[in-house]
């Protein structure tokens, strides 16, 4: 058959490389979807941290805080100027502060916690000033004593 004037077939040799452009593109888009995605499943209470060491900061005049303070046990008492309150649930804490916003939506809201209360109850303290309406909420703190 050779002599019939047909032309030789040539065989092609296998490929031994992979072609990755697909799956690069399907893992940009992964990556693209979990960036966008991820920060959606986080859940929190927005606080504002310091980015430096803490220093006293200076109130202004014009504006009354809003101090909420827990105590060891765990009662909830909401202070506007020199005006205390009796011990509350969480319930009436959050309807105290959500009326005092709606008067006054500039106060600063500041939470003193005892130091020997759980972390849960300051936790839940702060997510339900925040659906009270709290912009930012600020922690105070004493300056530790120096044993010298």
């Amino acid at each position: 058959m050779k002599g019939m004037g047909m032309m030789p077939q040539h065989r092609r040799k296998p490929m031994s490389e992979i072609n990755v452009v697909p799956y690069i593109d399907v893992m940009l888009v992964l990556l693209v979807i979990f960036m966008v995605t991820a920060p959606m499943l986080t859940q929190g209470v927005k606080v504002d941290l310091p980015e430096t060491t803490a220093d006293p900061i200076q109130a202004d005049k014009n504006v009354e805080s809003i101090v909420v303070s827990v105590d060891s046990n765990g009662a909830y008492y909401v202070e506007v100027g020199d005006r205390g309150s009796d011990p509350m649930s969480l319930g009436e804490v959050r309807e105290q502060v959500s009326k005092i916003l709606s008067q006054r939506a500039n106060s600063e809201i500041l939470v003193r916690g005892d130091e020997h209360v759980e972390y849960g109850t300051v936790v839940r303290l702060m997510a339900e000033l925040q659906g009270a309406g709290a912009g930012s909420i600020g922690l105070i703190t004493e300056a530790p004593l120096d044993d010298k």
